[in-house]
């Protein structure tokens, strides 16, 4: 019986091509495809700057760092999200809190969000990771109008949703990453996100400012910009061989065989998003009248990284695929209710929208090569349970 898994990476003889010949090449690592793939990147998601990193949770980690927290201060996210979305204000030493979601969409619920900053203060916070979940874009223009009231920075967490977009006040389409709205967008190339490079992240913004301290801080806080050193001849002898270490930085570059893979990945985004939109509509049409409800109706600017259903009988249908050798997923355990995160004074029932979404969802298998038969095949055993 054929083996399907929630999320799946497509490797064609092109990428495998360009590997090869990066592989042959003078450099495979820090070498001419980074540079390639942070312009070819950047120009898809409509951004003036990108840096890529070695994956999404180091771009989280540096955008962080790279747009300040005070000491003591709050960044506030949602509990639907990978953990990392939220670990990375704690690795620099911040604290972190949550909005709840929106039950009808699973994003960030913008009211209750302005709600918690009010209710504990906004001096108290200094910014919000705005997590796309499932590949549908929270309206950043409405947070962006949020977040200059009390004054606070915008990361938005895109790793779900490269090529997706939500439409302005104004009837424009905003890409998601392209910063119009926030300060610093994230992706990941996780082998089961849209683009595939094993491992590998990017960091999108508009801001000259934050884009230099990006480049700086992947690279152990070194720079070899003479026009920005600090010492002078007096204090070392500074030959063509010197550099500077100006701010305690990381090891976060991507290798240029991962850039490669990457450029080739980016030169089928459309088509791949074009499929997955195929899969959603399919998927919408087989649970037309019934008791599965998909998590948000069709929509042109969800990227859709993820399908999710949710219904009261989410363990049976769970078990039910997996007798069939399909492996859904469940996205995802609320991080306030993870043991680390109690610890921290988060608990059950402190966020119930999230809590009550978690008891009911399942993310079925959605990716560009799933076929129609497959599809049909799991609607077919979903709707049997």
């Amino acid at each position: 019986m054929k083996k399907i898994s929630y999320g799946m990476h497509s490797v064609t003889q092109d990428d495998i091509d360009s590997v090869i010949n990066t592989l042959k090449s003078d450099f495979l690592t820090q070498g001419p495809s980074i540079a390639k793939f942070e312009e070819k990147f950047a120009k898809y998601v409509g951004s003036k700057y990108a840096v890529a990193v070695t994956n999404g949770t180091a771009a989280l980690h540096l955008a962080v760092i790279a747009l300040g927290l005070e000491p003591g201060k709050k960044v506030i996210t949602s509990p639907i999200s990978f953990v990392a979305s939220s670990n990375s204000v704690l690795y620099v030493g911040g604290k972190i809190d949550f909005a709840d979601i929106d039950s009808n969409s699973g994003l960030m619920d913008l009211k209750l969000l302005e709600e918690r900053i009010k209710q504990n203060g906004p001096e108290k916070y200094s910014g919000i990771i705005a997590v796309n979940f499932a590949g549908n874009p929270i309206n950043m223009e409405n947070l962006n109008g949020l977040a200059k009231k009390h004054n606070l920075w915008i990361i938005e967490d895109a790793c779900h949703s490269p090529g997706g977009f939500f439409t302005t006040s104004d009837s424009r389409k905003s890409r998601c990453g392209s910063c119009e709205f926030n300060d610093i967008s994230i992706f990941s190339f996780h082998p089961v996100k849209h683009i595939a490079t094993g491992e590998g992240g990017m960091l999108t913004t508009n801001s000259k400012e934050l884009y230099e301290k990006l480049l700086v801080l992947r690279t152990h806080g070194i720079t070899r910009d003479k026009t920005k050193f600090l010492n002078s001849n007096d204090d070392v002898e500074m030959g063509p061989w010197y550099y500077e270490m100006q701010s305690l930085g990381y090891n976060y570059r991507m290798p240029d065989i991962l850039a490669t893979l990457g450029i080739s990945q980016l030169d089928r985004a459309d088509k791949n998003i074009k499929r997955r939109h195929e899969i959603a509509k399919i998927y919408d049409e087989g649970f037309k009248n019934s008791e599965i409800l998909p998590l948000v109706k069709f929509n042109e600017g969800h990227a859709y990284h993820l399908y999710v259903i949710q219904s009261d009988k989410r363990t049976e249908i769970y078990n039910a695929l997996v007798k069939n050798e399909i492996f859904p997923q469940v996205h995802y355990i609320p991080i306030h209710l993870q043991p680390y995160y109690r610890s921290l004074g988060f608990s059950k029932g402190d966020f119930p929208n999230s809590e009550n979404y978690y008891n009911r969802t399942l993310s079925l298998p959605m990716f560009p090569t799933l076929e129609d038969q497959d599809i049909n095949r799991i609607i077919e055993i979903v709707l049997g349970v």
